[in-house]
């Protein structure tokens, strides 16, 4: 599959936390700097933690971004040849034959779509079958259209009027007898009136027609008519155009000035920009029809088109991703896109994959914005001071200020060196961001368990964590009894075999973790269960302590539940 030549998106997990949506920004930046065109978006709620340090660093929010799939609106094609419902059969047939297009949507001047017109369907009905001698023929056109299409001077009577008529078409290529005879039975039958006489250089004919009273006579050839009969014409009121083609051409030609609105069908198929491709081509792919509109959501108002051979080779998305590397955790659409680079300091796991080489970097450091400020370095640029500020709050967020069992000399290094280019002082911006925004005293129980959550799946189990970080923790006991209820129902929406939320004092560098899931799993835990409250002094990180001590309690019940099987 080709990939799109647009931007990269630098994204971090869904439910972000602070160290994801920054060290996103921060490889965006990088990425921008080294000459690629990156944007860092997010696939989930900004934290009010990440919120305040955003608001200090003067910089915007990152585009919010929750599916990466490609939309029939991102492969539309936007220059569009197109025709409007009141053109011409002859300047939608010289438009297509000139683009070289075999299909073509009908536009009104409201940009709403009327219908499609195909190349061999306009070709029969420019090619009526031809007739020998005096031919009558029937078409539907406005003198307006005829005099346009013929490029004709219009001496007498001539038209404004836009609207189409039924004309029937005489041409005199016989005896002015003859040509005498039919008008004469027209006028016999009421019918003259609708006439539209073409000849060229015979004044007997030309004074039939006006005698008659027909709706108009185009003379050929680049012939004049007499001022006598003009006057005639004025006074009968009957329209003359003058045209320099030949009678055969003219009489071809204002078929040709039929308006294409007269001929459109309104059945037909379109497609709205926000449709998901890969959803797209097995509908489409049945279709008879070749060309489809793309239009804006709940309307007919076209914003492109696109073909069948479009859906082949469509575009991927491309990624880069940060703070994760497993595609449970990633945006939706990810195993559509082209995964561009991966960096990340959690566990390898999951089921990423890429059809390239590609970039992967992973290293047990205490936080992705940590590597993220060391390629900066590598490429001896240095990140802007807002940027750099984001860094170092991504840094001191994951490692709770280098106290974390995560923490690396790499991070403290990286911290020494970003803090003076943010122009922050390491100790008092700790305090300012985890002043910010408690979730235990504020959130709702949904705010608590989805702001910082991450899905992990091992041998066929589903496990969510979930953790909120606090300085102290007396509002917890009075929100034990909510938060309870809520794990639960999580638990039950997302399918999983054990979920927890771990409440961690950065004071004391204590956790408490309320848990839902099988009995088994819960008598597993390797904590003190307090009346429904698991007690873990001394955990704060959910990589290095909660998920591996979690997953070797699964196990352990897994094993004991099989052997008693």
């Amino acid at each position: 599959m080709k990939s799109s030549e647009s931007k990269l998106l630098v994204v971090g997990h869904r439910n972000p936390d602070t160290d994801a949506i920054c060290s996103a920004i921060g490889q965006a930046e990088l990425l921008r700097m080294t000459g690629s065109d990156a944007e860092a978006i997010r696939c989930g709620d900004v934290p009010s933690r990440t919120a305040w340090v955003l608001e200090k660093a003067g910089l915007e929010t990152p585009r919010l971004v929750t599916d990466v799939r490609v939309t029939a609106g991102q492969i539309a094609r936007r220059e569009v040849i197109s025709v409007s419902p009141e053109d011409s059969f002859l300047t939608v047939y010289r438009r297509m034959l000139a683009s070289g297009v075999k299909s073509v949507p009908v536009v009104d001047s409201s940009g709403e779509v009327k219908g499609l017109l195909r190349y061999l369907d306009l070709l029969q009905l420019l090619l009526p079958a031809q007739m020998e001698g005096i031919a009558v023929r029937t078409v539907q056109a406005s003198l307006q259209k005829i005099c346009l299409t013929l490029q004709a001077e219009a001496v007498a009577c001539a038209s404004e009027k836009t609207e189409e008529e039924e004309l029937h078409l005489l041409v005199g290529a016989s005896s002015e007898e003859t040509v005498q005879k039919r008008l004469t039975a027209a006028a016999n039958d009421g019918i003259v009136a609708k006439y539209l006489v073409i000849c060229g250089d015979r004044p007997g004919v030309q004074e039939a027609a006006i005698r008659h009273g027909v709706r108009a006579l185009v003379v050929t050839g680049g012939f004049g008519v007499a001022p006598d009969l003009i006057a005639a014409a004025r006074e009968k009121g009957v329209a003359v155009l003058l045209a320099s083609l030949d009678t055969a051409s003219v009489a071809k030609l204002i078929q040709c000035s039929r308006k294409v609105s007269t001929v459109v069908s309104g059945d037909f198929l379109v497609v709205e920009e926000g449709e998901i491709v890969s959803r797209l081509r097995k509908r489409l792919s049945v279709e008879n029809q070749d060309l489809f509109p793309v239009v804006k959501r709940g309307t007919r108002t076209m914003v492109g088109v696109l073909s069948k051979s479009n859906l082949v080779e469509p575009m991927r998305t491309r990624l880069v991703l940060v703070d994760h590397n497993e595609f449970a955790q990633a945006v939706t659409g990810v195993d559509e896109a082209e995964i561009y680079e991966v960096i990340d300091h959690h566990r390898l796991a999951g089921d990423l994959a890429s059809r390239e080489p590609i970039r992967f970097l992973n290293e047990p450091v205490g936080s992705t914005s940590t590597l993220v400020a060391r390629k900066f370095i590598h490429r001896d640029i240095e990140p802007s001071p807002g940027v750099a500020l984001c860094l170092c709050a991504g840094l001191i967020s994951d490692t709770l200020m280098l106290t974390s069992p995560t923490t690396t000399s790499l991070d403290r290094e990286m911290l020494e060196w970003l803090a003076p280019i943010a122009k922050v002082d390491p100790e008092t911006f700790t305090e300012e961001f985890f002043a910010v925004g408690s979730l235990l005293v504020g959130g709702t129980p949904n705010e608590i368990l989805t702001t910082d959550r991450k899905e992990f799946f091992e041998e066929g189990v589903k496990i969510s964590i979930s953790q909120i970080e606090e300085r102290g923790l007396s509002g917890f006991d009075k929100r034990k009894n909510k938060l309870v209820n809520a794990l639960e129902a999580l638990r039950e929406l997302e399918g999983c075999d054990l979920a927890l939320l771990v409440v961690t004092d950065i004071s004391t560098h204590d956790s408490l973790i309320l848990a839902s899931g099988d009995p088994a799993l819960l008598e597993a835990l390797p904590y003190e269960n307090r009346d429904g409250v698991f007690i873990a002094p001394g955990v704060v990180s959910r990589k290095k302590q909660v998920f591996p001590a979690v997953w070797g309690a699964c196990r352990s019940a897994a094993s004991k539940i099989s052997a008693t099987a």
